[in-house]
């Protein structure tokens, strides 16, 4: 089944051969100065990048705040656009962390998939299910659970006991068991929290992870790889941002994101 967010990464997991997720965070001060004059220098940016690497990815991750920062939401939907329209089967994994209470969260649903038409987004847990039922109804479309975060600072709360567990557990655990009815959900697993991830693994089974923590946050593509492939061998979606997209500041940044891509796809491969 590909018609829905879990089986266009199932799909392309195989057709691809990829687990491979590209993330979209266009900081302008990061921009070529060839692009900086330009008022759509964030769309032409993107989708040069998507153009050069979409053979190579199982997903696209637009960073929400790079858009709305400087007041360019409406590139970022025309950057969504320009992948429905020319690689429709590549899904979009709006990274936006939303949560808030019921009627809140249902304008927050309708932003991410009906605005800006993504395949997925990245909900926040914290306020319970109640805040994220508005984003699990949409049986189609991906419900990304932040579960152990790549960050350093992830374990001041996530690593804390509850009930015996540490929180993260109690995450994993509550949304493969209660929140999981439409089987649209995965989890946000941190690359550089290798033994966390194996655990979560064994919690829920062939569940997908969102993977950040790879390039510039140095996490292990052999040790998370060991610790979170499925018995399919695959069950990752494994992002990168900055150590893709800014491989170089110069004309040709889109060709050098594609060595960068085929690098990283690579080495995920060759692990697999």
């Amino acid at each position: 089944m590909t018609d829905n967010f879990i089986g266009s990464l199932k799909n392309l997991w195989t057709s691809h051969n990829s687990l491979l997720c590209v993330g979209l965070d266009p900081n302008l001060s990061l921009l070529p100065p060839h692009l900086s004059e330009r008022d759509d220098a964030v769309f032409e940016f993107c989708t040069a990048i998507i153009d050069a690497t979409h053979d190579l990815v199982c997903a696209y991750k637009p960073q929400i705040a790079y858009f709305a920062d400087t007041a360019k939401e409406e590139q970022l939907r025309a950057v969504i656009e320009y992948v429905k329209n020319k690689y429709p089967h590549i899904p979009i994994i709006l990274d936006a962390k939303r949560g808030d209470i019921g009627s809140t969260a249902s304008m927050y649903a309708h932003e991410a998939f009906d605005r800006f038409k993504a395949d997925a987004v990245t909900i926040n847990p914290y306020m319970g299910q109640d805040s994220a039922q508005p984003f699990l109804d949409r049986a189609d479309k991906g419900v990304v659970v932040l579960c152990r975060t790549s960050n350093a600072g992830g374990a001041e709360f996530q690593d804390l006991l509850v009930g015996g567990a540490p929180l993260y557990e109690r995450v994993a655990r509550n949304v493969f068991e209660h929140w999981n009815k439409n089987d649209n959900c995965a989890l946000v697993v941190g690359a550089t929290n290798p033994k966390q991830m194996e655990r979560v693994r064994s919690l829920v089974g062939d569940m997908p992870f969102l993977v950040p923590g790879v390039g510039a946050q140095g996490g292990d593509v052999a040790a998370l790889l060991k610790a979170g492939l499925t018995e399919a061998k695959s069950g990752l979606v494994i992002n990168s941002s900055r150590g893709i997209i800014f491989s170089s500041v110069e004309e040709d940044y889109a060709q050098k994101a594609r060595e960068a891509a085929i690098a990283l796809r690579d080495e995920i491969n060759l692990y697999r």
